[in-house]
């Protein structure tokens, strides 16, 4: 808002309001450029200005000023220039199907590849020199095979009072080179011209890895021996989520009085488990580690032990029905 738009505090009376409304109309028309039309510009003024114009000679002109006889040759020109244009493409077509016409090749002329046949090693001359033996451990005698097994600090002390059950089959019946690093803690083992198969080192790991985990020498050395043996870990917040007391209840009903539902769960499913804290491993089978599983988990989520018993035995019946 401009300061013309606001009266003077003097004016009070309505004459004075309407001069002061009067000299503000005219300052504002005055401020326009000569250029712009005002209000007060009409049809008549526009009519005088074109009268102006006519009295001085001026003529408003088309936009196309030729006359006919110059627009009618433009046209000739025009339609003369597109039949040229055409024709010369027309040209040009016929040059190419020509050019095309030359570069195909007439398939007569062209010959099939030959198969190429492929002769049986057993007919070649001299075959005999490529026949391999088969490979075995003694031809990779050179490249001996390093593995490490780390022991826990609660596995040192069993570890040194069953060292001889351990070392025994590990050098008798994988033939390994065994040595035991008090000071890492972990047992180093190294294949040897001895070893029996490749995959005594691995078999040997597992059975070092079962006994660092807690399960007893004898039950351990069953890695050694059989097939299908597999050690399965989990931990009870797995199952079910417990803390405090409840989660000390869980492990009471897994291993029940003195060690007897652990016991029957064992011989139930022939597999051996190990309880440590919150952590269980099962080393068995894998269908009998499933038995075992299904019954500890059913302990955890609260099933009471003579429940869990009764089905351990039908599952005993039918294992004896079967063998």
């Amino acid at each position: 808002m401009s300061e013309s738009d606001f009266l003077p505090a003097s004016s009070t009376s309505a004459k004075a309001r309407k001069a002061a409304k009067t000299k503000s109309a005219k300052r504002a028309h005055s401020s326009l450029l000569p250029t712009q039309p005002s209000a007060s510009t009409s049809k008549a003024a526009l009519a005088n200005e074109d009268a102006v114009m006519d009295d001085m000679g001026f003529e408003r002109l088309p936009l196309d000023h030729r006359t006919k006889a110059e627009k009618d040759k433009a046209k000739k020109a025009a339609k003369f220039t597109a039949e040229e244009a055409n024709a010369a493409m027309d040209e040009d077509n016929a040059g190419d199907d020509d050019d095309e016409d030359s570069i195909m090749i007439d398939p007569s002329t062209l010959s099939l590849p030959v198969p190429v046949t492929r002769t049986p090693i057993s007919s070649i001359t001299g075959a005999d020199a490529l026949s391999f033996p088969a490979v075995s451990h003694q031809v990779n005698a050179g490249l001996t095979q390093r593995r490490k097994v780390a022991i826990p600090p609660h596995r040192m002390t069993p570890l040194k009072r069953d060292w001889i059950k351990i070392y025994g089959p590990l050098v008798e019946e994988c033939g390994l080179q065994v040595r035991m690093n008090v000071q890492r803690r972990w047992v180093e083992m190294k294949t040897s011209k001895h070893t029996p198969s490749p995959s005594s080192l691995t078999r040997a790991s597992d059975f070092l890895g079962a006994y660092a985990l807690g399960f007893s020498a004898e039950d351990a050395i069953a890695l050694l021996r059989l097939e299908e043996l597999y050690v399965e870990s989990f931990e009870i917040k797995d199952v079910k989520t417990l803390h405090g007391d409840h989660l000390s209840r869980a492990i009471g009903r897994i291993a029940g009085h003195e060690g007897k539902t652990r016991f029957v769960i064992e011989n139930a499913s022939r597999t051996r488990i190990v309880l440590a804290d919150t952590k269980i491993h099962i080393l068995g089978t894998f269908g009998n580690i499933k038995i075992a599983r299904d019954a500890i988990c059913a302990l955890i989520l609260g099933s009471p032990p003579g429940k869990v018993y009764a089905g351990l035995r039908i599952v005993a019946s039918r294992g004896r029905e079967r063998f």
